[in-house]
């Protein structure tokens, strides 16, 4: 395809309320425009006064989604990966408090010359900067960037600004879509567009009128409110999007298309686009269909420690994990059927381990600290015991390693450093070069983050899955299986199938199939590379055992 002279750049904004759908529209549009043959890349702009996510409460902010270079980022930064099959960088997040050090840090270092440096300009600056930087590190032909928050909050307003700058200084590249809610109060039983005609002005108060307007919705727009909005919000009628609420995310991009959107989009852009690729689009739309007609139902219990402002927020808390079993199953043809697992209610009421032989298979995901720690090694201990297949992610292989070195090494006080730093039988430990920033109390950004090298151990269940000698996989963790213990658990049966090139940290344990169907962990998080057209085969490989456990 021949180069495209000028980088497009299309902005996402959202409109009433906060939850609508920006980063699924954001990703959803990168897939369809993708499909036309361009490059896309995307970034998420967060409003927030911290520097990354990684500090922030998952119950409250949500999962945080590590790219290959280790930042620690937004969950939306994952459906980007997942949608559009890239690899993003930290470049492509920002934050109030990322760009804000930046423009500090350069005014400390005299990198403006002795000027006065002030909220305007000089940081929307920042933010076109990062945002140009994006692009050119990518060589896109499209730049989604999508700005957190709803239109009217005072933490958006100087990304807006950036967006209304670039959009003064080429008109012709730089575009805006905005995603809105239209409520259907119960009570009235009639859409209100009158929300979403005060989310577009205030928008216009920005300097800012959309070039589309992506509809959200309990049911179909009609044509009388696509009508009312394209009157009152000063849009061609075809440039409003009804977005009704769906099964499942990845039918999103499919009804985009039903309403043409983007051959809707490459005609506002200017750029020239190939017909769709109907091949690929197929197998987006048989993998859609999946999503929602598995034949077969697996059950799966996720054992976690995040429950603490509701369950409602549990999905949210591992999302990667969830998104990377459906991967998997939908592969295989079936349904999988999750159920969060409180780890504090198996220490209250040990008989409730007896309801864990009522699933094909059980999940442990990462995590930190103390709380709900013995309810998950009781539970760990029964699936092996019971032989229920288990897969366990980072937190989740270290209480498979601690679970393990208690029961059958006998040594009752096995523990980890985070839980007991004076323990005598520390058979997770903290890595020898965090122990100075725990000493400081440096803790922001400070893990072992990002892409690592693992050499795999032939004739294992994890060599069978992956089919290779090496991978690369992402990190997120400060503690590791403790070198002292290492044989002493391998001469009682544990495998340690995955480990660093040097051998000195094990990245991947397990037992032998013929010890137990399924008994593996990882110490990295393979769910950050799972895909919707590509699962992760350690997670498939769980999938199969689940479904040989269901027989």
């Amino acid at each position: 395809m021949q180069k495209k002279e000028n980088c497009k750049y299309i902005f996402v904004v959202g409109g009433v309320i906060s939850g609508v759908g920006k980063g699924i529209t954001a990703s959803s549009i990168g897939l369809i425009l993708k499909n036309r043959g361009l490059s896309v890349t995307a970034i998420k702009i967060d409003p927030y006064i911290n520097i990354d996510a990684g500090t922030m409460n998952p119950t409250e902010h949500g999962e945080v989604f590590v790219l290959k270079d280790g930042d620690e980022c937004d969950q939306d930064m994952g459906n980007y990966e997942r949608f559009l099959e890239v690899e993003l960088t930290r470049i492509n997040y920002m934050t109030t408090g990322r760009v804000y050090l930046t423009v500090i840090e350069k005014e400390r270092n005299l990198e403006y010359k002795g000027k006065n440096v002030e909220v305007v300009p000089d940081i929307p600056l920042e933010v076109i900067r990062r945002i140009k930087t994006a692009q050119k590190n990518s060589n896109a032909d499209i730049v989604i960037v999508e700005i957190g928050g709803t239109v009217g909050e005072y933490q958006n307003m100087l990304f807006l600004e950036a967006a209304r700058m670039m959009k003064i200084e080429n008109p012709k590249d730089v575009f805006f879509v905005m995603v809105s809610y239209l409520p259907t109060p119960g009570i009235i039983g009639e859409m209100k567009t009158k929300p979403t005609q005060n989310a577009v002005r205030t928008l216009n108060a920005s300097g800012i009128q959309p070039d589309f307007l992506i509809a959200r919705g309990a049911t179909i727009l009609d044509e009388k409110r696509k009508e009312k909005l394209s009157s009152l919000c000063n849009l061609f009628p075809d440039r409003i999007i009804s977005a009704p609420d769906v099964k499942s995310i990845y039918d999103i991009p499919v009804n985009f298309e039903k309403e043409k959107l983007s051959d809707k989009l490459c005609g506002l852009i200017g750029l020239v686009c190939r017909k769709p690729d109907l091949a690929a689009w197929k197998k987006w739309k048989n993998f859609a269909n999946k999503s929602h007609n598995g034949k077969e139902v697996v059950k799966i219990a996720m054992i976690g420690k995040y429950f603490e402002t509701g369950d409602f927020v549990l999905s949210d808390s591992y999302l990667s994990v969830i998104e990377a079993l459906k991967y998997s199953a939908y592969a295989q043809n079936k349904k999988p059927v999750m159920s969060w697992l409180n780890a504090t209610d198996f220490e209250k009421d040990p008989k409730k381990l007896n309801k864990l032989k009522n699933y094909d298979g059980i999940v442990v995901p990462g995590g930190f600290g103390s709380r709900g720690v013995e309810g998950i090694l009781s539970a760990v201990h029964f699936a092996r015991e019971n032989k229920i297949p288990y897969f366990g992610l980072c937190y989740g292989m270290q209480m498979m390693v601690i679970e393990y070195a208690r029961n059958i090494l006998k040594l009752k006080d096995a523990n980890t450093r985070e839980i007991n730093p004076k323990g005598n039988n520390l058979v997770i430990d903290v890595m020898e070069s965090q122990k100075e920033i725990l000493k400081n109390n440096l803790y922001g950004g400070s893990m072992r983050l990002g892409e690592y090298k693992a050499v795999i151990r032939p004739n294992t269940i994890a060599s069978k899955a992956y089919g290779k000698k090496e991978v690369l996989e992402r990190h997120r963790h400060r503690y590791e299986v403790n070198p002292a213990y290492i044989k002493e658990l391998e001469s009682k049966g544990l495998i340690f199938s995955g480990s660093s090139p040097d051998g000195h940290l094990m990245e991947i344990a397990e037992l032998p199939k013929n010890v137990h169907p399924f008994f593996l962990g990882t110490q990295f998080h393979p769910e950050f590379l799972a895909h919707p057209l590509s699962p992760h085969p350690l997670f498939s490989a769980f999938i199969k055992a689940c479904v040989g456990n269901k027989k």
